[in-house]
């Protein structure tokens, strides 16, 4: 900052008061003779103004120790500062106010005598006196302190012509240490330093050793300087030299590296017979290779580049194996059931077969953890003869991960799908795309919309990624995505699959596949054979049972592995013999079972309805209770209910309350007692609409006190009007009344059709009872007077030993869900 060097008469200290306003200061140290401009805005600091403006102008200068506290204590501020007078002021139009301040002399803070609403401090005012240094002395110091400025400034510090003037014209050590280490742009801690040293020849002499350091920071920073411009040169010189070389060894017919390597893609671009326009492309990064220097970063980007476009297999196609037998069995060997995925892989092949030119099917799996999906993708492409890619999506939020990174961004590489077409080295391999139900989204784009182009048929035929530029044909790619749930897949992505559920196992067809393909690997995978374990099927049976409760396999073939794993232990312990593993013993290798059966109801009961329940692990029964009792008319629902089921316990009482004469039940009971619903397991949250019917019988039952008969378990949506709706996961809740020895089944009328999907051995045993409206469902599941015989007109009875037509469509409701376990 300058000082204000006019004819200003040397300012009187003597009506300096002891006590003044404090004004702290944030990035500058205020210097004695100085004139300045300061914005304030803080509200300690215009009152502190307007407490100098209201008496003498004066206020006290002084330097906050941190600059980023907002509100400064006493301990926060600086000790020494300057007595400065205010010139000027003006209010600015966004609230703060804009001073001119002139330093008069230093001072130092004896006391803090206020602090709210601004700071008011007792000073002692500092003032010093040249007289008495020797003059030689003094001249030296100024001498060379002028000399040691002059020498930075020609190295490059800039500093005002006005200021170098002044420095020029002065002879006082103070005022010159003071002027040149405000102007020299130095830390804040630095500048302090300066200011606090009371001596003018000390201060000054410090100002020479600063200055004798920025003196050596300058002269390192132009040998800096110097050496990366002789570099620059140094590369300059030998692009030339190498430019040289190369004409001379191109008189000689000599071949450098760089030739050489582009005549060796030259050779690969021409071998891997790349689509037109793919080729004109790759052509055109080749001649812009050739002209570049080899050691150039932008070199190593084209050089990556055309890797990529060689390496990629445009034109190499794997042989399908179109033999339909062998295809099935290869399918057959490798899982268990899924006849409906099988039959659509032998559909594609006989289509393949006869059309030899048509687009790869796509494909989605959907069911729950453990039932096969991925591993049915590898059998697919072992059937088929493909080679096979899996691609895992789970927790991609990348839209690069799709479609690649663009070549401006450093370390840029080509989407997973061009990376996987390539490690399958051909251009038609079964793509799995594993969990593609799990994709997030972030700033970073969405990555199920980047899919929408490679899984549909009609534009994957010319995808384009950011990182190559150019078409390339997805069409002969059979791709194949899995998913536990349909609910979080984009609609748009979902219209371009062809979804096909897998559901879930049977207690027997988890037991056929244990026998088949889980008891063999583990024998292997434990070094051990079927000299050392027999499992009997009982045992297997009862692990099944007892020990896992899932819809695939995996956590029975980890009890498997528990069991082989204490066989081999003995076995390698010198024990050999044969281990029979019988249910009776079957706690001694896995400990006290895990899952225990629900218990069948004794007896009728009033108020009490069996449902069935969809659920994760393959289905459940539920008992749904209701109970009446003295109130106003109240409707309490407990269990952990979601808004569907308590929105179906309400329409389910509307109906009963709209029958209650058809019923025997008096109308004005609705008004004098509560009623309470309650669905046992109250931990464990449960949604969905199927459990209509079930709450209405149980409504139904406690207020005409006729009980529910037992045998009987039933799911169905009611409306208000009584009618029954149909439901989803029939596979899963026939199975769950299976487990319990329930022999009879109340299902929707619309639902008849879908048996057809069920295997016939799970039917077996089974009685169906196919309702269309509520006054069927309670005439088949109340046992009471002129109820416990079925009107043959109203409702139609169906056993697995029956005839009955078949219906081909399934019904496309989707199946309930839920939070953890159970969901009536």
């Amino acid at each position: 900052m300058l000082e204000d060097h006019q004819d200003i008469p040397a300012p009187s200290f003597e009506h300096i008061p002891e006590e003044l306003p404090l004004l702290p200061v944030r990035d500058i140290v205020v210097f004695p003779y100085m004139v300045l401009p300061l914005f304030v805005g803080r509200e300690l600091s215009v009152k502190a103004i307007e407490a100098a403006l209201s008496s003498d102008r004066l206020i006290f200068l002084t330097t906050q120790k941190n600059q980023d506290i907002e509100r400064p204590e006493p301990p926060d501020l600086h000790r020494m500062g300057t007595v400065g007078v205010i010139m000027r002021m003006l209010k600015l139009p966004d609230a703060r106010v804009k001073i001119l301040v002139q330093g008069l002399t230093k001072a130092r803070i004896q006391e803090f005598t206020q602090t709210d609403p601004f700071f008011s401090v007792r000073i002692e005012t500092l003032t010093e006196s040249s007289a008495a240094i020797p003059s030689l002395e003094k001249e030296a110091i100024v001498r060379s302190t002028r000399e040691a400025l002059e020498k930075i400034v020609g190295l490059g510090k800039v500093l005002m012509p006005d200021v170098l003037t002044v420095i020029e014209n002065l002879d006082d050590p103070g005022r010159l240490a003071d002027i040149i280490a405000s102007n020299l742009g130095l830390k804040v801690e630095t500048t302090q330093a300066v200011l606090e040293i009371e001596d003018p020849l000390l201060r000054l002499k410090h100002v020479n050793e600063i200055l004798s350091k920025e003196q050596d920071v300058l002269s390192m920073q132009q040998k800096i300087q110097a050496e990366a411009k002789g570099e620059m040169d140094k590369t300059q010189r030998e692009y030339f030299l190498r430019e040289q070389l190369k004409a001379i060894q191109k008189e000689l017919g000599e071949l450098d590296d760089r030739a050489e390597e582009v005549a060796e893609f030259r050779r690969q671009i021409q071998e891997a017979n790349m689509p037109d326009k793919v080729l004109k492309e790759a052509e055109k990064q080749l001649k812009r290779l050739e002209k570049m220097h080899q050691d150039t970063a932008e070199a190593g980007t084209v050089r990556t580049y055309l890797e990529w476009f060689v390496e990629l297999p445009w034109n190499r196609y794997s042989t399908d194996n179109l033999d339909i037998t062998q295809a099935s069995n290869v399918l057959h060997e490798d899982h268990y059931d899924l006849e409906r995925v099988k039959d659509r892989i032998l559909e594609y092949l006989a289509v393949r077969k006869l059309k030899e030119k048509m687009k790869g099917p796509i494909l989605c799996f959907v069911g729950p953890p453990g039932v096969g999906k991925t591993s049915l993708g590898k059998s697919i492409a072992r059937a088929m003869g493909r080679e096979f890619v899996r691609m895992s999506l789970g927790g991609t939020r990348d839209e690069a991960e799709i479609r690649g990174h663009r070549r401006t961004y450093v370390g840029a590489l080509p989407g997973r799908i061009i990376q996987g077409i390539k490690q399958a080295g051909t251009n038609n391999p079964v793509f799995m795309l594993d969990e593609v139900d799990k994709i997030g989204t972030d700033f970073r784009g969405d990555p199920s919309a980047a899919l929408l182009e490679v899984l549909d048929p009609e534009q994957n035929h010319a995808f384009v990624d950011h990182y190559l530029g150019v078409p390339v044909d997805l069409s002969d790619v059979m791709f194949i995505t899995t998913a536990n749930l349909t609910d979080p897949i984009l609609s748009a992505l979902r219209d371009r699959m062809e979804i096909i559920e897998i559901p879930g196992y049977s207690e027997e067809e988890k037991l056929g596949i244990a026998q088949r393909y889980l008891i063999p690997r583990q024998l292997e995978e434990h070094g051990i054979t079927e000299e050392h374990l027999h499992l009997t099927d009982s045992s297997l049976a009862h692990m099944i049972s007892q020990y896992t409760k899932e819809a695939g396999v995996r956590n029975l073939e980890r009890e498997l592995a528990n069991v082989m794993r204490k066989v081999a232990k003995r076995v390698a312990e010198g024990k050999i013999k044969r281990y029979r593993v019988t249910p009776r013993n079957l706690q001694h290798y896995l400990g006290i079972p895990k899952y225990m059966p629900d218990q069948e109801q004794e007896k009728d009961e009033v108020g009490v309805s069996t449902g069935l329940a969809w659920t994760e692990t393959g289905g459940d029964v539920l008992y749904i209770e209701a109970l009446a009792m003295k109130g106003k008319g109240q409707l309490t629902l407990t269990g952990y209910l979601g808004e569907v089921m308590k929105e179906s316990a309400h329409a389910a009482l509307s109906y009963i309350r709209s029958q209650a004469k058809s019923l025997g039940i008096d109308p004005d009971m609705f008004a004098k007692q509560d009623i309470h619903i309650h669905v046992p397991a109250g931990a464990i949250p449960k949604d969905g609409p199927s459990a209509g019917i079930t709450m209405a019988t149980a409504l139904a039952s406690c207020l005409s006190n006729l009980p529910v008969k037992r045998e009987i378990a039933m799911t169905g949506e009611v409306t208000l009007r009584g009618r029954i709706l149909a439901i989803g996961g029939l596979k899963e809740k026939v199975l769950a009344a299976k487990r319990a020895h329930i022999q009879t089944i109340l299902l929707p009328k619309r639902n008849e059709k879908d048996l057809d999907d069920i295997p016939k051995h799970l039917l077996r045993g089974l009685r169906f009872i196919f309702v269309e409206n509520m006054a069927e469902v309670l005439k088949a599941a109340l046992r009471g007077k002129d109820r416990h015989k079925l009107n043959p007109s109203m409702m139609q009875a169906h056993t697995s030993s029956g005839r009955r037509k078949k219906i081909a469509s399934p019904v496309t409701r989707s199946p309930l869900r839920q939070t953890i376990s159970k969901t009536p």
